[in-house]
């Protein structure tokens, strides 16, 4: 199955995807929060509310006339990994890292499908990341074993984890480069885990700059799969449903080419990943 959010005024409501369209979920299953987050949360059964809405005379909206939110606009955590790609480990010039590099976003970095990447005033620099990204369905318990991490995965989504790179490089670690605002593309659906191979293994994933392939990899080839990162961070801390987790990125990135590439206002960047979707955002100067 697939869902979204989408904006009803201003309010993101939880949609079920019905081929090229979408059923506000709570409106036709009352039982099931109108937020992802809170439906994970409230351990609603999505799977037979989703069912009972597709069969159904709920109404469907068109898509292509909605208006996207993040797929989860306002996680518990936004926990990303750099470095999660031996190409990409090898182009920035380290060798595989002895553990993950970790960092966080902040929920106001988010932009939605469609929504555009935002230049920010202060900087040139300003890089893509073609990524994969999963939303935590149940608990995480603590010292959760490989074995048993994926089964925590409600599904998986599209990233691009936009970076200020003049800015992430002035401290040892990424988060001021990795948290303007208008640089966190997410969406536009996710995927239920059931529809994917285990752990979302084996996808291709690309990221294109107005149309030409940067990136193209496998996600076979993350240094740590979902199963892993998983593990390894429930030794330091809980995951709880709707925590985001972004897997991080291939080869190809601009920094690492000769010369460097930067996004420019009226640029558009796409993440496409495969069973997933593809995640389009135009780039705009900030006001």
């Amino acid at each position: 199955m697939k869902f979204t959010t989408f904006l009803h005024g201003d309010q993101p409501r939880l949609g079920l995807v019905d081929g090229d369209a979408v059923i506000d979920l709570n409106a036709a299953q009352p039982q099931v929060p109108s937020s992802l987050r809170a439906a994970l949360a409230a351990g609603a059964d999505l799977g037979t509310a989703a069912r009972a809405a597709l069969a159904s005379s709920a109404a469907r909206l068109p898509m292509a006339g909605l208006r996207l939110a993040p797929l989860v606009p306002e996680p518990g955590k936004i926990i990303c990994l750099g470095l999660n790609y031996f190409d990409h480990a090898k182009e920035g010039g380290r060798e595989k890292p002895e553990y993950p590099w970790f960092f966080f976003r902040g929920a106001s970095s988010l932009v939605a499908h469609g929504a555009p990447g935002i230049l920010p005033k202060v900087s040139a620099k300003f890089d893509y990341e073609a990524e994969l990204a999963l939303v935590i369905g149940r608990r995480v318990p603590r010292h959760v074993s490989q074995e048993d991490a994926p089964g925590h995965v409600f599904g998986y989504t599209c990233f691009n984890d936009m970076s200020v790179r003049d800015y992430q490089k002035r401290t040892p670690q990424w988060t001021i480069g990795k948290n303007f605002d208008g640089t966190g593309g997410f969406g536009p659906v996710l995927v239920t885990a059931d529809e994917l191979p285990p752990a979302a293994a084996g996808l291709r994933i690309q990221g294109r700059l107005n149309g030409e392939v940067m990136q193209s990899a496998n996600t076979a080839d993350m240094i740590w799969g979902v199963a892993e990162t998983i593990s390894l961070l429930s030794e330091v801390l809980t995951l709880e449903p709707g925590d985001v987790i972004v897997m991080g990125t291939p080869a190809g990135v601009g920094q690492a080419r000769t010369p460097p590439v930067w996004m420019k206002a009226g640029d558009s960047f796409e993440v496409e990943i495969e069973r997933i979707g593809t995640l389009a955002n135009p780039i705009r100067a900030e006001a």
